[in-house]
């Protein structure tokens, strides 16, 4: 896979935790950096899935009874 360099600033303080995260791991900044983009973009789409998903169910009117509402309200209370 083609790979691009890209730059950007970071605090001290994030810089040296990320070098002490890299040297426990026997890696280098680069890898670790790579495993943290991959990670934050698939919580992201994950996380953006799912809104989506609800806006579509709201969109079609698919919404939880009253019913369904106070059995989950009685559950959570008891």
């Amino acid at each position: 896979m083609k790979k691009e360099m890209i730059t950007f600033r970071l605090n001290p303080e994030k810089k040296k935790a990320l070098d002490a995260i890299a040297t426990s791991m026997d890696r280098d900044r680069a890898y670790i950096l790579n495993e943290a983009v991959e990670e934050y973009i698939e919580l992201h789409q994950w996380y953006l899935s799912h809104i989506q998903k609800g806006l579509d169910q709201a969109d079609k009117g698919d919404f939880a009874s009253e019913e369904d509402i106070e059995k989950s309200f009685k559950r959570w209370s008891s």
